[in-house]
């Protein structure tokens, strides 16, 4: 598979997915379990988690739809038959085509392409479909602290680097205080994941906030 539809150099594809795995499995997945694996691509993660979970369960979300055919053609057939994946091919982080509650949402480098409105309307829609348990695994840049190196907190209102409408490749940073103030207004606790960043990239849980009886 060529760097089109990897999402990254052909060469990681599979040390990628198999960190998702590890991050969802040490956060309790179960074959029972609902995955929402938001910005989906090319199945990297998906290749791995799909076949462990019972069949409906797998729910990915991705506007370029064949960056997701070419994933699913590297998955066995009868895999895909008996799992039964289900997919929606929109930009907005909208869960609502599948109707499930989600027990574990995924977003590995999503959040290192958007803007903060997107990353907004991502929360918007983990609070509205994710189960009361919901763990969400996401990963991040962290900005530079001078404007002059590395990369800067962002401000635009875009998607960065690759997606269904550019070929451009880039990726942003933004800040753990912004990040945190956007899930506490919407009573959702984020943490950093103690676990060693890969490729840059540092793994953030978002959780419920814990409601006082």
């Amino acid at each position: 598979m060529n760097e089109d539809f990897t999402g990254g150099p052909p060469e990681d594809f599979d040390r990628v997915g198999r960190e998702q795995l590890v991050a969802l499995l040490e956060h309790g997945l179960l074959p029972t379990s609902t995955v929402a694996d938001i910005g989906c691509g090319a199945l990297r993660g998906g290749c791995w988690v799909i076949p462990l979970l019972e069949p409906g369960n797998y729910c990915g979300v991705e506007p370029n739809r064949s960056m997701v055919e070419a994933g699913l053609k590297n998955l066995d057939p009868e895999v895909v038959h008996l799992k039964r994946p289900r997919f929606s091919y929109n930009a907005e982080f909208d869960l609502s085509d599948f109707d499930t509650r989600f027990s574990h949402v995924l977003m590995r480098s999503i959040w290192t392409h958007a803007s903060k409105r997107q990353i907004e309307a991502s929360l918007d829609s983990i609070v509205t479909w994710g189960a009361e348990d919901v763990v969400v695994l996401t990963s991040v840049i962290k900005p530079s602290r001078s404007p002059f190196s590395g990369r800067a907190d962002y401000k635009g209102d875009s998607w960065v680097g690759r997606s269904h409408e550019s070929d451009q490749p880039g990726m942003v940073a933004h800040s753990y205080g912004w990040i945190r103030k956007a899930c506490e207004a919407r009573e959702l606790r984020v943490e950093r994941w103690n676990r060693p960043p890969l490729n840059g990239q540092y793994w953030l849980r978002v959780t419920r906030m814990q409601r006082s009886v």
